[in-house]
């Protein structure tokens, strides 16, 4: 008979099979890896000089940031619009011509010496670079509530960006203000550099003004409703339209506590002039705009922390 091999089937050695991960063991290793992320967490800063110049000082890290968003905001403005930045310019033009009309034909009001069109011109454009400047602002974390809701950086930058967008059109409008000044043959002096402390406190004042609207806005919308008329208010208790001279002695005092007078006031000296600028105005309206300022930024980083929530 032939040989039959015994044959036993092979029995391999048992593997051991790692169990499937539990519920708590996947829970455990996402904690771990979140617990493992840097974590930024806002809070209100307290109300000391050194927490808020941190806060201040925080902005340069944020320089990238706030130059693009300048950018960006110069170019949506003016985005699909055939004259684009000239809009920049046309408006105090409009407004300089009606107010010429009215104030200048009709009411007879004097201008200093000055041809009428050339002293509105000059009140028209810090002051429309001024009220653009505010206007916009206040709508700036409500309307950028997508990466206010996303993206940690300092909010006040929002705000700022638009105040810098303005002083840009500001640029644009001195020079057809420039040319009305050759013109009319007016002569500029070494007094004109002054314009550059000037403009530098409206650009504070404007800031401030920006920072605390803003904030609010968020909270209450009425504040953007109530804008337009609030500006024109404003205006008007400013010698936009009309010298300061033609305000009331008597009243005087209290009048200067508008910060937008000595502005408005040493921006045509300088300029128009040619002499030296009102110190005592140009000095109490940089000291109400300083410390207006700091109220602001105190109370915006205040509420810094819940904008998000809110919106």
């Amino acid at each position: 008979m032939p040989h039959i091999a015994d044959v036993t089937p092979h029995n391999p050695m048992p593997r051991t099979v790692d169990p499937p991960p539990t519920r708590t063991a996947e829970i455990a290793s996402l904690s771990a890896d979140a617990d493992a992320r840097p974590v930024t967490v806002i809070s209100p800063p307290s109300f000391s000089v050194a927490a808020l110049w941190q806060a201040a000082v925080r902005l340069t890290q944020y320089r990238d940031l706030l130059y693009t968003l300048s950018a960006h905001r110069l170019q949506v403005r003016y985005k699909q619009s055939v004259l684009g930045p000239l809009w920049a310019i046309l408006q105090p033009l409009s407004l300089m011509l009606i107010y010429t009309i009215i104030f200048w034909r009709l009411a007879g009001v004097e201008s200093e010496g000055i041809p009428y069109t050339l002293f509105a011109f000059a009140a028209l454009l810090p002051w429309t670079c001024f009220s653009t400047a505010v206007s916009s602002a206040i709508n700036s974390l409500v309307s950028h509530f997508n990466l206010v809701t996303k993206v940690y950086f300092p909010r006040e930058i929002l705000p700022l960006t638009y105040v810098i967008a303005a002083l840009v059109d500001l640029a644009a409008g001195g020079v057809v203000l420039a040319a009305l000044i050759a013109y009319h043959q007016i002569p500029l002096t070494l007094q004109a550099l002054w314009v550059i402390p000037v403009v530098g406190v409206m650009f504070i004042l404007a800031l401030a003004v920006s920072l605390v609207l803003s904030a609010v806005q968020v909270r209450f919308r009425d504040i953007g409703m109530g804008m337009p008329l609030l500006m024109q208010v404003w205006m008007f208790a400013t010698p936009v339209v009309y010298p300061l001279s033609a305000v009331p002695n008597k009243w005087r005092t209290l009048y200067m506590l508008n910060p937008m007078v000595g502005v408005i006031e040493n921006f045509r000296r300088v300029l128009l002039h040619g002499t030296p600028p009102d110190l005592e105005s140009l000095a109490v309206g940089a000291a109400i705009s300083m410390a207006l300022l700091l109220v602001a930024f105190m109370y915006f980083k205040h509420v810094e922390s819940t904008v998000a929530d809110v919106l």
